[in-house]
């Protein structure tokens, strides 16, 4: 990745008045990858990655995708440089990649085969994938999937449901319509995702956190849903936390955590960061 690009990505895709709100921090990270970036006094130490490596997490995609397909174009691009660099990549999904939006099935499908050549890829569980998964199990009492997605991640797959059903016997003829049209390599991704991806001073999660407990005793749910205390706590989680789940017009860039769900199926902007050392960078796709 070169300054200048990550500079021009920076400034195109942030609305003005970023750089001043998070600009002290953020220049302190980049003032050797950004030419002409002031100097801080005193920063503090910053978080880093293992050397040799750069880092691209994506948020929440939500069956968008045409974003998906850009922001990967964008991201092999940049993969490309950075492994002629002699630099190893990987790409970290932070969950939610059905629901809401109106190609789930295609965005699974691009996620089950080689994302990116040369790109190693972690997937991890979503709050929207983990009642998708209840749904199957238990559909009756998981039947209010459909009413925040499902309806349309079903319509993906050529099956047809309305809003509002909860009869057992309805709800268990819509399961197993959608069993039928779920192809198995569907099936066996949706089962293997995980639920954290750690790498150097960060972990990367759905959701977040919950303050003041171990960042290795954490409560699958609370990875999964948890929006307050987390949110506005700003105590150290012991690592910098990686996050989608919550909505957000631009990028929140805090010393505790990073929140990059831009909420690509209704703004059409979906987020990748980019970390690279003590170095983040933010490459964005706008359909």
């Amino acid at each position: 990745m070169s300054p200048q690009k990550c500079y021009c990505t920076l400034h195109g895709t942030v609305r003005r008045g970023w750089s001043e709100r998070y600009g002290t921090m953020w220049l302190r990270r980049w003032k050797e990858w950004v030419p002409g970036a002031r100097r801080t006094l005193s920063p503090k130490p910053s978080p880093r990655l293992p050397d040799g490596l750069r880092l691209y997490a994506v948020g929440d995609i939500h069956g968008h995708k045409r974003a998906l397909d850009e922001l990967l174009e964008r991201i092999g691009e940049d993969a490309a440089g950075a492994r002629a660099a002699g630099l190893d990549t990987v790409l970290v999904f932070l969950g939610d990649y059905v629901d809401r939006g109106d190609d789930s099935r295609a965005v699974v499908e691009r996620l089950c085969g080689t994302v990116l050549d040369g790109v190693s890829c972690h997937f991890l569980l979503g709050n929207h994938e983990a009642v998708l998964l209840d749904f199957l199990k238990r559909p009756a009492s998981a039947a209010d999937w459909l009413d925040y997605g499902g309806i349309e991640t079903l319509a993906s797959y050529g099956v047809r449901a309305s809003a509002g059903i909860r009869d057992r016997g309805r709800c268990e003829d819509l399961r197993a319509r959608f069993l039928e049209a779920l192809p198995d390599h569907h099936q066996l991704f949706l089962d293997s995702l995980k639920p954290m991806a750690v790498f150097g001073d960060y972990a990367f999660v759905h959701a977040g956190i919950r303050p003041g407990r171990s960042i290795d005793r954490q409560k699958p749910a609370d990875l999964l849903w948890i929006r307050e205390p987390f949110l506005s706590d700003s105590r150290p989680h012991g690592k910098v936390i990686v996050h989608g789940h919550t909505m957000v017009d631009e990028p929140e860039i805090r010393q505790n955590r990073i929140g990059i769900d831009t909420g690509a199926y209704v703004t059409g902007v979906l987020t990748a960061l980019v970390l690279e050392e003590d170095r983040q960078c933010l490459i964005q796709a706008r359909t």
